[in-house]
């Protein structure tokens, strides 16, 4: 492992793995990537999703690669790891743990196949990205890691209890890593940004009461794009930082809730019943 060189910012020239790169801020990671000299191995559960991003990355002259795989399934984590060192030739050294669903609702209305479901891809699969990851990178002598996690991991919003938990969770493992791992020449960053328009509304578990309300804020108040918040990330990793909060909201979300959390969980509590 020796032979290969580490560079000094790990979004150049990365040997890198992007989960759920079919579509959204995961498709945005792998083409800024390839735009930055990248090689990727685009995953995803629909393997065909991951097939048009890495076409798009070839139109680019980027090489990239796809693969299926269910990130909440410990055995495709592991030979996703040992598949993306024999695509690329060459040791992985960056992971961005993407692929995330979504679920909505009152807390008694949810059913624990919900959560069994929404803690499968947004909390095991990042687990599993960085459990079979980490031992290579360690071995390798650097490595880097990004975890999607949400502003949702700190703003404990009212019926998004199940999303809240798993993105906490994120936040959490990203925290201890990026002090645990540092001496090993790792860097580790965590992204936790508010509305990004993605397939995420469409594609997750969100009431019908809610559904059209969530499209157009998506549509109004996202206040940035996915190509946006990728770069901001990758930036943000190369400089050493951990966390990387894209929006103003974001920012004052995390300001509120450090400067008085307990006035902050109060607040929403308060505007909370005002809309019931």
């Amino acid at each position: 492992m020796g032979l290969f060189k580490k560079t000094t910012k790990p979004s150049q020239q990365a040997y890198a793995v992007v989960t759920g790169a079919g579509s959204g801020i995961g498709q945005s990671f792998a083409l800024a990537l390839g735009k930055r000299g990248g090689t990727v191995v685009c995953a995803d559960i629909n393997l065909a999703a991951a097939e048009k991003t890495v076409a798009l990355l070839a139109e680019h002259g980027a090489k990239a690669y796809a693969v299926a795989c269910d990130v909440g399934q410990a055995e495709q984590v592991a030979d996703l790891a040992e598949q993306a060192e024999q695509l690329m030739q060459h040791p992985v050294t960056l992971v961005i743990n993407n692929a995330g669903v979504g679920l909505g609702g009152k807390f008694d209305e949810l059913s624990l196949e919900d959560w069994q479901w929404v803690t499968h891809v947004n909390l095991w699969g990042v687990i599993h990205g960085c459990h079979f990851f980490v031992p290579k990178f360690k071995k390798l002598g650097h490595g880097a890691i990004i975890n999607v996690a949400s502003a949702a991991g700190y703003t404990a919003a009212p019926e998004m209890t199940a999303y809240n938990v798993t993105k906490s969770g994120v936040l959490g493992l990203s925290e201890t890593l990026f002090s645990e791992l540092k001496k090993s020449n790792i860097k580790v960053n965590v992204l936790c940004p508010t509305l990004v328009p993605t397939n995420i509304i469409k594609n997750g578990r969100i009431p019908s009461r809610y559904s059209g309300l969530a499209d157009h804020a998506l549509m109004n108040f996202a206040m940035t794009t996915s190509e946006a918040v990728a770069e901001l990330t990758l930036n943000r990793l190369d400089k050493g930082k951990l966390y990387t909060i894209p929006q103003l909201d974001a920012k004052l979300f995390w300001l509120m809730k450090r400067v008085s959390p307990n006035l902050y969980t109060k607040f929403l509590g308060f505007s909370y019943s005002f809309f019931k």
